[in-house]
C-alpha cells in the first residue's frame, strides 16, 4: 500500500512539473507577442498568470478527490483574473486603452485551467489560437485603418515657443497624419489649426491627448 502511494505521489508530480513546463511555453508566448508590441501585460505576467491557473487547478481536482466540488476553486481563479485584467485597463475622459490585454489575461488563465485539468490538445491549440488572432488579424487591421477620415481641429493654447512642436508630437503619437498645420496669435491665445487624416476611433482620442496638454486651453472641431 505505502509502495503504491508513493508511485502515485510520483506520478502527480511529473503530471505537475509537465502541466507546469507547458503553462511557461504557452503563456510565454502570448507574454512575448504582448511584450514585443509594448503592451501592459507583457511576459512575466503571462506566464505567471498561466502558472497559478495550473497550480491552483491542479490542487483543487486533487484534494477534492471525489468528496467535493472540483470547480470551486478554477471558479475562483476567473474572480482573480478579473481584478488584474481591471488593472490594465485604463480610462482617462471617457478613452478606454488596454482592453485586449486584459481579454489576453483572461484567456490565459483560461490555459492554465486546461493544462492543470489536462486538456493539452484544447489548450495548446488555444495557444496557436490566440497567437492567430492577435499577430494576424493585427495585418487586417492595418488594411481597414486604410479607410481613413479627414478632420479639422481648432487648439487655442497658451503662448509658449516649444508649444508648437508639443502638440504635434501628441497628434503624431496617436497614429493621425498631419495633412495641414497653420498657427496664429488670437488676443493672448496661441491658435493651431490642425487638418488631420486618419482611422476614425483615433480622432475622438487625439482631442483627448490635445486637451491633457498643460498648454491647452481649449480644442475644437470644425465641423
Amino acid at each position: 500500500m505505502q509502495h503504491f502511494l508513493g508511485q502515485m505521489i510520483q506520478m502527480f508530480r511529473l503530471e505537475l512539473f509537465l502541466q507546469l513546463l507547458l503553462a511557461t511555453l504557452f503563456g510565454g508566448a502570448i507574454g512575448l507577442e504582448r511584450e514585443l508590441g509594448g503592451k501592459p501585460a507583457g511576459l512575466r505576467t503571462n506566464i505567471l498568470i498561466c502558472i497559478g491557473s495550473v497550480l491552483y487547478t491542479k490542487l483543487s481536482i486533487t484534494m477534492a478527490a471525489g468528496t467535493a466540488d472540483p470547480t470551486r476553486v478554477a471558479a475562483q481563479i476567473v474572480t482573480g483574473v478579473g481584478f488584474i485584467g481591471a488593472g490594465t485597463i485604463l480610462h482617462a475622459r471617457g478613452a478606454v486603452v488596454g482592453l485586449t490585454s486584459a481579454a489576453t489575461i483572461w484567456v490565459v488563465a483560461a490555459i492554465g485551467v486546461a493544462l492543470g485539468a489536462a486538456f493539452y490538445w484544447e489548450a495548446a491549440g488555444t495557444t496557436l489560437l490566440v497567437l492567430l488572432v492577435l499577430q494576424g488579424l493585427g495585418r487586417i487591421e492595418l488594411v481597414v485603418q486604410r479607410q481613413t477620415t479627414q478632420s479639422s481641429l481648432s487648439v487655442h493654447a497658451r503662448p509658449d515657443p516649444n508649444l508648437l512642436e508639443d502638440l504635434e508630437t501628441v497628434v503624431r503619437r496617436t497614429g493621425l497624419h498631419i495633412e495641414r498645420q497653420a498657427s496664429r496669435r488670437e488676443n493672448v491665445d496661441l491658435v493651431i489649426d490642425f487638418t488631420l487624416r486618419g482611422p476614425k476611433r483615433l480622432h475622438d482620442q487625439v482631442m483627448i491627448a490635445l486637451l491633457n496638454h498643460p498648454g491647452v486651453r481649449t480644442v475644437s472641431t470644425g465641423e
